[in-house]
């Protein structure tokens, strides 16, 4: 519907040239999308400067049912290898898949689940992708196989290796590699020659990026029952990762007990998760005069990933969780269509180790939610309401930093009542212009309210506060999108005043050598302008000449007048695109500006550009999927570092990366 139509899809070549191991890095190029890039192995998308609680990662119109929500060093348990297509979901209606997606949602679309039942009785799709930066090797396949004229078998898998991450510049930000100078210098004046060697080679390290390398394979299978009536399907898949988690000079921490054990610290941490999911989706046809179809969707998820210390288990985090979907979707009535749904949400959450950082703890949801549509001609009206409740419950809360804190239950629920209107106005047959204004109610997640410990990945003590309200926001946006000649626009500004906004800061404190940081309300406003406008300059028989510009830019300030942390800065991308019959190429330059509005315990990020070319060959003709594409990125091999990643001066984005990747599809 309109209210959801402020997205952007990846599919096709554009996804086959874009794919990384993560789906944050994967989507760096769309309007409004940057990446929390901790590491290799762990990329969450950002939208309009949101990111972790307040963004929905989908598969399929369901949640992840992973944790990378809870943390930054948490992988996305989606293989992009696997996807048909990704969209990116913006505007105040995307609340109807939750309260976190105020700042949008991701949906990832598969095939696992069948759609359709195949022309020719099967369909084959396969990738295949090397990249030189990090040595990357990938592949991934899926079959579809028609068992008759209404069952289908779909089969898929991919695997994915990478060794470190090779980097442009130096490893260290200016700051980090200013701190290891120093500390050289003082242990030269004391003698100390071969520590002063260590922190000298630390500060000029450039090249590898230590302990960046992944290791991904995905399996998963579905059977699909497809007919006039409708259809009903269900599939299996399985994720398995390992990354390595680079470490940020000087980390090295005292354990629990004040004892320091030797060693601790330099042991290169890895994450090793694994998941088991299995989902269902079905859809009935009504073709009534009201009703026009029931659609259900289901996803059940083990889940676990351990936290390693060189080869000792440092932390086991373990997750069970539940999500159900129903939709009752209305025909069409002169103009007036809309839908009417249930959304139910269960997890059980426990880590175990002396770095559980979160308590055991169950959190449960359930919502109710309606988006409604009236067309009358050039204008159209929309509306949509939500009412959630959230339940989230420890048994084992800590009250307090000290060792010897108090330990009990916290039983906290929530009420949140969220809604969204909107009025457009077509000014033509391909141009639209909008305003909508939205009321958003956030439930604090078990990791706000309850965290207090020590978390070996991010190397922070991080702490949440038990007595948290609801975040509240008020919400508007104006946008104007179509196509005009040969020009395609799509841009928008919007606002968001929050109260009670939660956010991490650090507290200047230390607990066992790290520093604390501390989940805190306060009021906040977000202001933001995104867009993306494309043309075709030349047409002359098969050969089209074009381009494109993308722009965004969000400014996020609390109620004390300092910025919110982490928030990319202005960002504007430029490319030009030729083809002439089966043969099509690309170069495009990414201009990153300076971040300098910043938290008292961020530094800043430089500026940087990107230049980028590619070359595509459609083998069997420019309309078939069948596709090789070559590519290079950072040509110029530039050190560029995303403000948004909360490891950002010691994990640079890589360097010089020669790229092949194949896709063959039939």
């Amino acid at each position: 519907l309109d209210l959801l139509a402020g997205a952007s899809v990846v599919s096709g070549d554009e996804l086959v040239r874009d794919i990384r191991g993560q789906i944050g890095d994967t989507l760096t190029r769309v309007p409004g999308v940057s990446a929390t890039s901790f590491s290799p192995g762990a990329s969450r998308p950002v939208l309009r400067g949101f990111q972790g609680e307040r963004v929905r990662v989908l598969s399929d119109g369901l949640g992840t049912l992973d944790v990378s929500n809870t943390s930054t060093d948490h992988a996305v348990s989606i293989d992009p290898l696997t996807a048909e297509r990704i969209e990116v979901l913006r505007g105040p209606a995307v609340l109807l898949f939750g309260s976190q997606a105020i700042g949008g949602a991701v949906n990832v679309i598969d095939r696992r689940i069948p759609r359709a039942v195949p022309e020719n009785g099967f369909h084959v799709d396969a990738i295949g992708t090397y990249g030189s930066a990090a040595d990357e090797r990938s592949g991934g396949a899926a079959v579809d196989i028609a068992l008759d004229h209404q069952f289908v078998l779909h089969l898929d898998g991919s695997y994915r290796k990478t060794d470190d991450v090779r980097t442009g510049g130096y490893i260290l930000s200016a700051p980090l590699r200013a701190e290891q100078l120093a500390i050289a210098a003082e242990e030269t004046e004391e003698g100390h020659l071969d520590e002063a060697a260590e922190a000298t080679g630390l500060a000029n390290q450039r090249g590898r990026l230590p302990n960046s390398g992944t290791r991904t394979y995905t399996l998963g299978g579905g059977l699909s029952l497809i007919n006039d009536g409708g259809s009903l399907g269900f599939s299996v898949g399985y994720y398995d990762t390992n990354y390595g988690v680079p470490a940020r000079p000087g980390a090295g921490h005292h354990h629990e007990g004040g004892e320091e054990e030797a060693g601790h610290g330099e042991e290169p941490v890895t994450i090793g998760l694994h998941q088991w999911r299995a989902d269902l989706r079905g859809e009935v046809n009504v073709n009534g005069g009201f009703l026009d179809k029931i659609r259900v969707r289901a996803g059940y998820s083990d889940y676990e990933h351990t936290e390693f210390e060189g080869d000792e288990v440092g932390t086991v985090f373990a997750s069970t969780g539940f999500e159900g979907r129903l939709e009752l979707v209305q025909a069409d009535r002169g103009g007036w269509r809309g839908v009417v749904g249930f959304q139910g949400f269960t997890r059980d959450f426990a880590a175990t180790g002396a770095e559980a950082f979160v308590p055991e703890n169950k959190t449960d949801q359930y919502g109710l939610f309606t988006l409604q549509e009236v067309n009358l001609g050039k204008i159209g009206l929309e509306g949509a309401l939500r009412y959630e409740h959230t339940g989230v419950r420890s048994n084992s809360v800590k009250f307090g930093l000290e060792e010897d804190a108090p330990v009990g239950r916290v039983d906290r629920s929530f009420d949140a009542f969220s809604g969204a209107i909107g009025l457009s106005y077509a000014l033509g047959p391909r141009i639209k212009v909008g305003v909508n204004a939205s009321r958003a109610v956030r439930a604090p997640s078990a990791e706000e309210l309850f965290s207090n410990g020590p978390h070996v990945a991010t190397q922070a003590y991080e702490v949440g506060n038990p007595n948290f309200r609801t975040e509240k926001s008020w919400g508007g946006e104006v946008y104007a999108r179509g196509m005009a000649g040969g020009v395609k626009f799509q841009l928008a500004g919007y606002a968001n005043w929050f109260t009670d906004y939660i956010y991490e800061t650090e507290t200047g404190l230390e607990i066992d050598e790290l520093p604390v940081f501390q989940y805190r309300q306060a009021n906040a406003r977000y202001l933001g302008v995104e867009g993306e406008v494309s043309a075709t300059f030349v047409r002359h028989g098969d050969f089209t000449l074009g381009g494109n510009v993308v722009a965004d830019y969000v400014r996020a300030t609390l109620e004390d007048g300092s910025p919110v942390p982490r928030i990319p800065p202005f960002r504007v991308l430029a490319g030009l695109d030729a083809s002439h019959g089966p043969f099509g190429g690309r170069v495009e330059v990414e201009h990153v500006t300076r971040q300098s509005r910043i938290a008292t315990f961020e530094t800043e990020t430089p500026a940087f550009t990107l230049v980028n070319a590619s070359l595509t060959w459609h083998p069997f003709g420019e309309k078939r999927e069948t596709a090789l594409i070559l590519s290079a990125n950072n040509i110029f091999d530039v050190e560029a570092r995303r403000h948004a990643s909360f490891t950002k001066d010691f994990v640079p984005l890589a360097g010089r990366d020669i790229r092949v990747a194949a896709r063959l599809s039939f």
